[in-house]
């Protein structure tokens, strides 16, 4: 049975929000129409691992970038979940991935229309938090992959491994590859970005090893997700840097910038490069020697686990409370972690001798 949900006008969404941002969320557009009907938001009850998994859900994806070939991909993980789970998906989303006021606006959109989940990607963790916190008074579950916002504006974070996995791995790859010496450099996504954020921090923390004492991170650049952006950043990175030996690119669209920069440069095979990319973005760099190794979990299984999650807390059998654990089909058992974090398993390293069977 769905909930009942609340008279939702522009007059109430600038009583929670700005009216710049209200006035925003009523010129969304999305492929459903606004729903108006009386009711009350739900109060949160306690986990019963027993309920029983409820269908016809809505569960609305808000990605950091649409048309961005990793959340197409995490996306169409989701996609296929609910479909399985006999529930709906919807997709909406900016084509920029610095957009802020856009995703506030898709998360107002989709309280108004009374989705029953959101899974939304933020690009900046504290300015969607008054939105999702009006989304959550109306028994909308949240749900935040691949980046988180505040712990306070979500119920459950779907985080693609521990933090410290992936940010010291990638500076343990590098080192090994520039033989533990010289210069280096992080060619990020958006300075907001959360995730990024959080591994960069534990990359700084792990070059504190005194194994490291020779290696130099010079400089952290911004490519804000923007392929061109990205290619002139690592191209500006040399200039600025001319000792450079290698780069760490902890994002699919910058890696993949930095790889087509290199590898039509005298810098390839010199300057070494890893982080975050997909096989198929990745392949042609491994195979022409511009990239050793590079690192990523299975997107699609990310984006499953976000949906499989909100169906689980819309179900109420989680209320995303540390220590509950449920089912979430064939990717198996989890149970969440301090501050409602679920991660998604240990990175898969890819290399010459195993990217061609990884298809995504």
């Amino acid at each position: 049975m769905r909930k009942s949900s609340i008279r939702r006008t522009c007059a109430a969404l600038a009583a929670v929000t700005s009216l710049a941002l209200a006035a925003t969320a009523c010129g969304g557009t999305t492929k459903e129409d606004v729903k108006d009907e009386g009711g009350k938001a739900a109060a949160a009850g306690k986990a019963d691992p027993n309920a029983a998994t409820k269908k016809g859900l809505t569960v609305g994806f808000l990605p950091k970038q649409v048309n961005n070939p990793y959340f197409t991909v995490a996306d169409k993980g989701g996609e296929k979940a609910l479909k399985e789970l006999g529930s709906s998906y919807k997709e909406v989303g900016t084509s920029s991935g610095t957009d802020t006021a856009g995703q506030v606006s898709y998360v107002n959109t989709l309280t108004q229309q009374q989705v029953d989940a959101i899974a939304v990607s933020a690009q900046d963790p504290g300015a969607l938090c008054t939105a999702l916190k009006q989304a959550m008074k109306n028994d909308i579950k949240i749900v935040t992959y691949d980046s988180d916002t505040n712990p306070e504006c979500r119920n459950a974070f779907i985080s693609q491994a521990s933090a410290d996995d992936i940010g010291r791995t990638q500076v343990q790859q590098l080192a090994e590859q520039i033989g533990n010496k010289g210069e280096i450099a992080i060619l990020s996504a958006a300075q907001t970005a959360t995730n990024q954020n959080a591994w960069i921090e534990i990359m700084k923390d792990e070059l504190k090893d005194p194994k490291y004492k020779d290696i130099k991170l010079v400089k952290v650049a911004y490519g804000d997700d923007d392929a061109q952006k990205s290619f002139q950043q690592t191209q500006g990175l040399l200039q600025e840097h001319p000792n450079l030996k290698g780069i760490i690119s902890p994002t699919t669209v910058g890696i993949k910038a930095a790889a087509q920069y290199l590898s039509g440069s005298k810098y390839k095979g010199k300057v070494k490069l890893t982080g975050l990319g997909t096989p198929n973005d990745m392949r042609k760099y491994v195979k022409n020697g511009t990239v050793e190794a590079f690192e990523l979990w299975d997107p699609a299984k990310l984006g499953e686990l976000a949906a499989r999650t909100a169906v689980a807390l819309a179900s109420g059998q989680i209320t995303g409370k540390e220590g509950e654990t449920f089912e979430a089909g064939a990717l198996g058992e989890y149970t969440i972690g301090k501050d409602g974090v679920i991660n998604l398993g240990k990175p898969t390293v890819f290399t010459a001798d195993n990217v061609d069977q990884y298809k995504f």
